[in-house]
């Protein structure tokens, strides 16, 4: 695993002063977007599909990364190199991370958005 932290502040301020009224909806649109590709993970798992788990970890690496969730970002790397690799004996214990994870910075960027 990683130290990496939950929220990139810096990030998300540059993603706050770049995207002014538009930046509810960029995180509204990031956490039901997180949740539904969670339940694909799940998904791709239950059928040990290996490449949908690549795929679908892949895209959603991406945008954990351009949000500024880099904990949350490098599990799916994590689930995306397993899938690439077949090692599907790995994934459940990085699914059951990624949702812990996701937990986390759901609650830190709905918080974000009361202030």
């Amino acid at each position: 695993m990683t130290d990496k932290p939950h929220l990139d502040e810096e990030a998300l301020a540059e993603l706050q002063d770049v995207m002014d009224d538009e930046f509810d909806v960029l995180i509204h649109t990031f956490l039901t977007d997180s949740r539904e590709r969670i339940e694909s993970l799940k998904l791709a798992n239950s059928h040990q599909d290996a490449d949908a788990l690549a795929h679908t970890a892949h895209s959603f690496k991406g945008s954990c990364i351009n949000i500024g969730a880099p904990h949350l970002g490098e599990l799916c790397r994590e689930v995306e190199a397993a899938g690439k690799d077949h090692e599907l004996e790995r994934i459940p214990a990085i699914i059951s991370a990624i949702e812990s994870e996701f937990h986390q910075v759901s609650t830190m960027l709905e918080d974000l958005l009361v202030r």
